[in-house]
């Protein structure tokens, strides 16, 4: 199942043009600073359509963007959600706006789209992507559609299925470390040195044939290569190592090479979903409440504005924790409530009237978006001061009474639960270790432990697509209650066994 456009998408109505000069010339008085921004005006289908294709007018057709197309449509007939802007990061950006906004809420969004263009030009996070997407996607889609034509749907979708399975397996940091030399040094190795049978010098030739010979060093640096480890150190990228080791055909390996490429644009967005939602929710709530906002509109944009910062217990709002996050920042720089000092301040009553006049709050928050992703922002300023201030709460649900109760108030618990959630995004970190496991040519991977088992049926599945790729048994070291374990896949079967840990 796949959707298609059929775009009828508006430019802006000169009132529209007109507010949207109006909030960009007060984002850019703010001191933010964005690409060009485009706005199109579409209906709630069409903007479902968008959001089902994550953002992007022109995806290549697979079953999963129809699929997410019925579930927004009837999501938003049943009155459980709206979708009110998108925001593409691209140069220039692209944004959406739903035609039956009320003007209020066009507003509100023109400033949150001002705020989250500012996040995509500037974080260093979003640095190394690519800023001609919407052009590199619509290539993608035109590739695909002709391998379909080709190699056939069913052929080409069930590849693209078993991608999407794996397309978390990248290194996210990559971009911006070098893990790898460009050009390898070869370290020094012995040469083959094979054992001649002892003979005189005159019929050394005869009892050691120059070909013999020959094909003993041969033999001796095949055996080497086997020994040789591969890859030389463990590689966090599965996929790149699937790229260039595994036996794909031609198309398999163009269409695994895209799937990669969106994986990384995406995932600076997954790393800063906090920040940069908080960051576009300050913006809109400065610019409207400071100079965008008429007498009319004071107590629309409140009732919308405080179900945007809504606290969802059970849920963390990225949103809300953004945005305090952001004011708490602020705040502190501009009353100097950071330092040694402050720090070891033990008088409650003084730490919270602490104001010192520094006035960095501004510098401060442009600084902190520069530079951190969630969870270094998170490390960084989410306070036991701003925990208690704030009521952030860990939750767990109670199945007897059907509600969520709080269970921990401790802000060291608090904030570690948080940062795990946010680390590798929740995701176990999988490493290949051997490409040529046991000298069968088959594929160790390494899960590196941390503190959480793996959930096995998500494994096993893992397992089978990885198997789809490279053709051979496919093996994944683990730990499971305490113990060690090697989980395989053949082809045929699943199979454990116990291993040292």
């Amino acid at each position: 199942m796949s959707i298609t456009i059929q775009s009828r998408r508006q430019t802006l109505t000169p009132e529209l043009a007109r507010l949207n000069r109006e909030i960009e010339q007060h984002a850019r008085g703010y001191g933010l600073d964005f690409y060009e921004t485009m706005f199109e005006v579409l209906d709630f289908e069409e903007m479902n359509m968008v959001a089902a294709y994550g953002g992007f007018p022109n995806r290549y057709p697979h079953w999963k963007f129809g699929m997410e197309y019925e579930r927004l449509n009837k999501s938003y007939a049943y009155g459980l959600h709206k979708i009110y802007e998108m925001v593409i990061n691209n140069d220039p950006c692209y944004a959406y706006l739903l035609e039956c906004n009320h003007v209020v809420d066009q507003k509100l969004v023109m400033a949150h789209v001002y705020g989250h263009c500012d996040f995509f030009k500037n974080n260093i996070w979003f640095s190394k992507t690519n800023r001609k997407m919407m052009d590199s996607m619509a290539n993608h889609a035109t590739k695909i559609r002709k391998y379909i034509d080709r190699y056939g749907l069913e052929k080409v979708e069930t590849f693209i299925d078993i991608c999407l399975c794996l397309d978390d397996l990248i290194d996210y940091h990559s971009v911006f470390i070098e893990r790898r030399p460009k050009h390898k040094q070869q370290a020094e190795e012995e040469p083959a040195i094979v054992k001649k049978i002892a003979a005189s010098e005159y019929m050394d030739e005869f009892i050691n044939p120059k070909e013999f010979i020959d094909q003993q060093k041969q033999r001796l640096e095949d055996e080497r290569q086997k020994r040789r480890r591969f890859p030389e150190e463990p590689q966090k990228d599965v996929l790149l190592f699937l790229l260039e080791n595994g036996p794909l055909e031609n198309w398999q390996r163009d269409v695994l090479w895209i799937i990669r490429e969106e994986a990384y644009y995406f995932a600076p967005q997954a790393q800063t979903k906090i920040m940069n939602e908080g960051w576009a929710t300050y913006w809109h709530a400065k610019i409207m409440t400071e100079r965008a906002l008429n007498d009319a509109e004071v107590i629309d944009f409140a009732d919308h504005h405080s179900g945007t910062v809504a606290a969802h217990p059970g849920q963390i709002n990225p949103y809300r924790l953004g945005f305090e996050l952001w004011k708490d920042i602020e705040d502190r720089w501009n009353k100097g409530k950071f330092g040694k000092d402050y720090d070891e301040c033990d008088d409650y009553v003084s730490k919270r009237e602490w104001d010192i006049g520094l006035g960095l709050g501004r510098e401060k928050i442009f600084e902190t978006r520069r530079v951190h992703n969630d969870i270094t922002f998170i490390d960084a300023f989410f306070t036991e001061e701003f925990c208690h201030e704030r009521r952030f709460f860990t939750y767990q649900f109670n199945p007897e009474r059907g509600v969520y109760e709080i269970a921990d108030r401790n802000w060291k618990s608090i904030k570690q639960k948080l940062l795990f959630s946010l680390t590798n995004f929740g995701q176990p970190l999988i490493y290949v270790i051997d490409g040529n496991f046991e000298n069968r040519g088959e594929l160790l991977l390494d899960h590196r432990h941390e503190g959480i088992d793996l959930r096995i049926d998500y494994a096993k599945d893992t397992l089978k697509s990885l198997y789809t790729l490279w053709s051979r048994p496919v093996h994944l070291r683990t730990i499971v209650e305490g113990k060690g374990k090697l989980l395989t896949y053949d082809g045929e079967k699943h199979l454990e066994r116990k291993t040292d840990g």
